[in-house]
């Protein structure tokens, strides 16, 4: 869904999806104005605003994104790389300290605690939803497996941080492409 939100609105799904949160904000805003709701500022509730959109909406929204676009040039933003940049640099200030706390021989037990946490959540949910599926009422069912998609969405903002995720990846995909073929 974000590839498809930074396809429709460039400028806005990347500030939308970068993790920064005033610029997830101003994206919210930029959306909410243009639609005429209120949007949280947060990535779900802006995808929900765009995946909702009547086509006259749509419209308002690709303006509202080249407005946004002047508004980062003039910023200091030339481009969208430039928006993105700010983004993976927010990530990897996060990973510098954590690993200059952890040479220090600080170990984050709470970031620990947290994924031991999920990990437990995740599977309590589905060994309850395996073993008990014909004995609970509907609504349960759904609130337990979105309690699961939760856990699972934690444990893998826990694996991008720790790791990276495919950003990275995929900008070297792109770079090859793009590079003269040697034969």
């Amino acid at each position: 869904m974000n590839e498809l939100l930074k396809t429709i609105l460039p400028w806005i799904g990347a500030a939308a999806t970068g993790n920064v949160p005033q610029l997830v904000g101003m994206a919210a805003t930029a959306i909410g104005q243009a639609i005429g709701v209120e949007v949280e500022p947060n990535q779900r509730a802006i995808q929900q605003a765009v995946a909702s959109a009547t086509p006259e909406q749509l419209a308002m929204l690709r303006q509202a994104d080249n407005d946004f676009a002047l508004k980062m040039q003039s910023l200091g933003f030339a481009n969208l790389e430039e928006l993105e940049r700010v983004a993976a640099g927010d990530r990897k200030d996060a990973r510098a300290r954590d690993v200059s706390l952890h040479l220090a021989g600080y170990r984050n037990q709470r970031a620990d605690l947290m994924v031991i946490a999920d990990v437990i959540g995740l599977i309590a949910c589905l060994v309850v939803l395996a073993v008990y599926r014909n004995e609970i009422p509907p609504e349960v069912i759904t609130l337990l497996t979105t309690v699961a998609s939760l856990f699972g969405l934690c444990l893998r903002d826990a694996h991008q941080f720790e790791f990276g995720s495919s950003r990275g990846s995929r900008d070297k995909d792109e770079l090859l492409a793009k590079a003269p073929s040697i034969k």
